[in-house]
C-alpha cells in the first residue's frame, strides 16, 4: 500500500540510483537504519529535503503552486496551452476532490515532510564521535523549519489535516492511518518548529557552500507571517519588527535585481527555492509556462496567463518599475529578428541566457523576501491601531522603491479599513507570480474571497473554495479521513 506518508527509503529521498541483485548481502543496501551513521550522511539527508521544494517535475515551488494554487485566483487563467483538464477546472473553479493538482500538493508535500521527520529523529540518534554536536543541532532544526514551511502551506491549503512528526513505527493501518488534526493544532506544531530554527546561523554565517539553507532570519521571517496569517496582530509586529530591526536585510534598489540570476540569494533574499538550470539540478520551468509562444525561437509555453478581467496589469501606476519587469508585450525574436507585439505575459522569470531552453532557467524562486517584512509590519501595524507613522514608512519603503508616489503623500488621513486594502494592493502587484495571490485573498475570508473573484468573472466562487477538498484518493486509501463539509456533495 502506498500512502503520502509511507516510509520513503532514504537513498531514494536524495536521489541516488541504485540496482541490486537478490543474490547481494543486505549490508549493501542503504536503509534509514544504516545511512545516518555520520556528519556527512545527516549533511546529504538535510540536503535531500531542501530538495523536495523544487526537485524535477511538477514540484511544489517548481510550477505546481503556480498551476495548482494560483489559477483559483482573479489575477491567473489557464493559458491557450494549458491542456490538462484539471488545471482548467482549477482556473475555472470548477475542481473536486478528484483533481490530480489537489493530489500532488497533499502527497509532495507529505513526501517532503516525511523526509524531514526522518532526518530529525534520526540526526538526533548519531554517536556523538560521529558528528559535530552543533552541526548536529543544526542540521535538525534546518529539518523542522523545512517541516514547518510544509505544514503551513497544507494547513492553508486545506484547513486541517493529520499531524505527522516521526516516521511511521511500521508499515500497519494503525501507524499509517492518521486522522486530521484541528487548523489551532498545526498551527501551533509550525509554531513550535520555526521558535526553535530561530537558533539557526544568522544571515552571511554560512559558508559559500551552504548558500540558499534556512537561517535565523528566515524562521523569524516565516514566523512573522504565520503570526499575520493567524491574526495575533502583535507577534506578528514584534517579529517583523525584529527581522527589520537586525538589519540583515535590505531592499534592492532596483526592483529587477529581485529576480536577477547574478544577484541570486542576495541582499533582500530571505529564503528561496534554489534553481540552476544546465547543470544537472533543476531549472525554473516557470519560465517557459509564462514566455509567449508567439515569438520564433522562445520555446514558450504560455500555460499560465494573464487574467484579462481581474485588472492586474492596469492597476499599476505609470512609471511603476514592477510593471515592466512582471509583465511583457514586446520581445524580438532570437530566430529571425523581428519585434513582436502581443498579449502581457508574465515575465519574472525569463531568462535571456536560456532562451531556447527557458526550462533551464536558474532565477530563483523567492519564498519570502525583505519587502514582505516590510509589509508585514505595516499591516500589522495598521490592525493593532490604525495607520501609524511606521506604517506609512514601511509600506512606503517598497513604493518608492518601485519609483511611485509615497502613499503617506497620496493619502495621508486613511482610515484602518482604507489603508488595509491598500497594503493588499501593494502586495498583489509587489508579489505577481511569487505564490502570494491565493493566499491574500483567502485569508481575508469567504466573503472576500468571494467578492473579489465574481468581480473578475470568476462567477463560480463560493466560500468552500477558500480551502481545496481533501484529495479523493487520500479519502480512499485512509478511513479516518474526512472530507472538509463544504466539499462534502462537490
Amino acid at each position: 500500500m502506498k500512502k503520502a506518508f509511507v516510509l520513503y527509503i532514504v537513498m531514494l529521498a536524495i536521489g541516488w540510483v541504485s540496482c541490486t541483485r537478490l543474490d547481494e548481502k543486505p549490508e549493501s543496501v542503504l536503509t534509514t537504519d544504516n545511512f545516518y551513521q555520520n556528519e556527512d550522511q545527516a549533511k546529504a539527508a538535510v540536503t535531500a529535503a531542501y530538495r523536495k521544494l523544487y526537485e524535477s517535475g511538477q514540484s511544489i515551488y517548481n510550477s505546481l503552486f503556480q498551476i495548482g494554487v494560483e489559477m483559483a485566483t482573479d489575477d491567473y487563467e489557464a493559458g491557450p496551452r494549458a491542456r490538462n483538464a484539471h488545471v482548467r477546472a482549477i482556473s475555472g473553479l470548477t475542481h473536486d476532490a478528484s483533481n490530480d493538482r489537489m493530489e500532488q500538493l497533499w502527497k509532495q508535500s507529505y513526501d517532503a515532510i516525511n523526509v524531514a521527520n526522518i532526518a530529525i529523529d534520526r540526526i538526533a540518534l548519531i554517536k556523538k564521535e560521529n558528528i559535530s554536536a552543533t552541526v548536529q543541532t543544526r542540521l535538525i532544526k534546518e529539518a523542522r523549519f523545512l517541516r514547518a514551511l510544509h505544514y503551513f502551506n497544507l494547513v492553508r491549503w486545506f484547513g486541517g489535516v493529520p499531524l505527522v512528526l516521526h516516521e511511521p513505527a511500521s508499515l500497519s493501518p494503525e501507524a499509517l492511518y492518521v486522522e486530521k488534526a484541528s487548523e489551532a493544532a498545526v498551527y501551533a506544531q509550525i509554531i513550535s518548529d520555526l521558535t526553535a530554527a530561530e537558533d539557526l546561523p544568522a544571515p552571511g554565517e554560512y559558508g559559500a557552500n551552504d548558500i540558499g539553507r534556512a537561517t535565523s532570519g528566515a524562521a523569524k521571517s516565516l514566523l512573522a507571517k504565520v503570526y499575520l496569517t493567524r491574526k495575533d496582530w502583535a507577534n506578528a509586529v514584534a517579529k517583523s519588527k525584529e527581522v527589520i530591526d537586525h538589519h540583515w536585510y535590505a531592499l534592492f534598489d532596483n526592483y529587477a535585481d529581485v529576480f536577477n540570476v547574478g544577484k541570486k540569494n542576495g541582499i533582500e533574499h530571505i529564503f528561496s527555492a534554489q534553481f540552476q538550470g544546465n547543470s544537472g539540478y533543476q531549472g525554473n520551468s516557470l519560465a517557459s509556462r509564462s514566455a509567449p509562444n508567439e515569438v520564433p525561437g522562445i520555446n514558450g509555453d504560455y500555460a499560465d496567463a494573464l487574467h484579462k478581467q481581474g485588472g492586474l496589469y492596469e492597476s499599476f501606476a505609470e512609471g511603476d518599475a514592477r510593471k515592466a519587469v512582471t509583465f511583457v508585450t514586446q520581445m524580438l525574436s532570437p530566430t529571425d529578428g523581428k519585434l513582436y507585439t502581443f498579449e502581457p505575459h508574465f515575465n519574472k522569470y525569463y531568462d535571456p541566457a536560456v532562451v531556447g531552453s527557458q526550462g533551464e532557467s536558474s532565477k530563483n524562486l523567492p519564498i519570502i523576501r525583505y519587502a514582505e517584512v516590510l509589509l508585514i509590519y505595516a499591516e500589522a501595524l495598521n490592525e493593532l491601531n490604525g495607520p501609524s507613522a511606521e506604517a506609512y514608512q514601511a509600506v512606503d519603503a517598497v513604493r518608492q522603491r518601485a519609483g511611485v508616489a509615497r502613499l503617506q503623500d497620496l493619502a495621508p488621513s486613511l482610515n484602518a479599513d482604507a489603508f488595509r486594502d491598500s497594503i493588499f494592493q501593494e502586495r498583489r502587484k509587489e508579489f505577481v507570480y511569487e505564490y502570494q495571490r491565493w493566499f491574500d485573498l483567502v485569508r481575508r475570508g469567504p466573503d472576500y474571497y468571494v467578492k473579489v473573484l465574481k468581480a473578475a468573472g470568476k462567477t463560480l466562487a463560493a466560500p468552500r473554495h477558500i480551502h481545496f477538498p481533501t484529495p479523493q484518493r487520500e479519502l480512499n486509501l485512509n478511513p479516518r479521513l474526512k472530507q472538509d463539509p463544504l466539499w462534502e456533495n462537490y
